[in-house]
């Protein structure tokens, strides 16, 4: 997408809660595969206390908190993009004492509840697949970086331009609250955390789990591991409608209802915003031979590789479609 471009004008609507909110937030598809070698996507389901949405991802923007230092945070410019995680890991890059070894984790819920604990470094929180099933279902959790180089919009890798903050960690081992931005990449923006349900619970009979016992889910680019595990953001909001959000101490609570300085829409409204399918394959509803793509499974702990010479329906189109709202 052309950074020239800006989205929250351009966009005919959205799937989030508030209609300012315009911006492109995407993490990979969960599959299950069967004891058979077969392949099925597993659902997304609504996170508790947001509605009726069909399916989707909670998106929370956070402010810096202390004791970090400086509190002062810069939004978003038109044209931002970020990436973070890294899709072709198959193992843990990081030491325990590095932030990003907490940005992209699991929680296996265990069907009492939403779990203890801070997301990322709470008690049943992994960074890899959860070994065995989860009464609950699992929700995916993923941390943006909040330090940025002040200059670029994107670079090269998507991730250069931006980085976690420094400093002590938190009484749980997480550093992405109360800590500071590096000299490298000194200029404060929003943190934005993802959680993704995703309903596991129809594939927890053990009767469908490999024989061996190993865990049975996969990231749709072909990881086995979980590691690959990773999120892109383009912002896209209309205005300045989210420095006033960030501004509002009625926006800055898990109550979407509470803001005043954004416009809430429905769930009927949220659900009319739907994408025409683009390429002509099947990736859900049924049980696959193959997942989508040219993406056999890589279960490492070498970093995967991309298939050479794919013959799969093509996903590039030369130019953007926009989004249609059904009649």
């Amino acid at each position: 997408m052309n950074p020239e471009n800006d989205i929250g004008e351009t966009a005919s609507c959205t799937t989030c809660r508030f209609k300012e909110d315009k911006s492109n937030y995407w993490t990979m598809v969960m599959y299950f595969k069967h004891r058979n070698g077969s392949f099925i996507r597993v659902p997304q389901v609504a996170n508790e206390g947001t509605g009726a949405p069909h399916g989707g991802m909670t998106v929370y923007y956070i402010r810096p908190r202390s004791p970090a230092r400086n509190l002062s945070m810069t939004v978003f410019p038109k044209g931002f993009r970020m990436r973070v995680g890294n899709p072709m890991s198959r193992a843990n890059p990081y030491t325990m004492s590095e932030a990003p070894v907490n940005q992209t984790t699991f929680r296996c819920w265990d069907g009492t509840g939403i779990g203890p604990g801070t997301p990322g470094v709470g008690a049943l929180d992994t960074r890899e697949f959860p070994s065995k099933p989860c009464a609950g279902g699992i929700r995916s959790q993923i941390y943006f970086p909040q330090c940025w180089d002040g200059v670029n919009l994107d670079s090269a890798d998507h991730e250069s331009h931006v980085t976690h903050p420094i400093g002590t960690p938190t009484r749980e081992g997480s550093l992405m609250y109360g800590t500071d931005c590096p000299e490298s990449h000194p200029v404060r923006i929003p943190l934005i955390f993802l959680e993704t349900v995703w309903d596991t619970k129809p594939f927890n009979d053990p009767s469908l789990w490999p024989v061996d016992g190993s865990q049975p889910l996969v990231w749709s680019m072909g990881d086995p591991t979980g590691f690959g595990h990773h999120g892109d953001y383009v912002f896209g909001w209309q205005g300045d409608s989210l420095e006033r959000a960030m501004e509002s101490a009625n926006c800055l609570t898990a109550v979407p209802e509470s803001c005043d300085a954004l416009t809430l829409q429905s769930d009927e409204e949220i659900n009319q915003c739907v994408k025409s399918t683009v390429v002509p394959e099947v990736t859900e509803g049924q049980y696959l031979e193959n997942l989508p793509g040219c993406n056999p499974l890589q279960s490492g702990p070498e970093p995967a590789t991309a298939v050479p010479n794919c013959a799969a329906v093509s996903t590039t189109i030369s130019m953007p479609h926009p989004t249609a709202i059904p009649a």
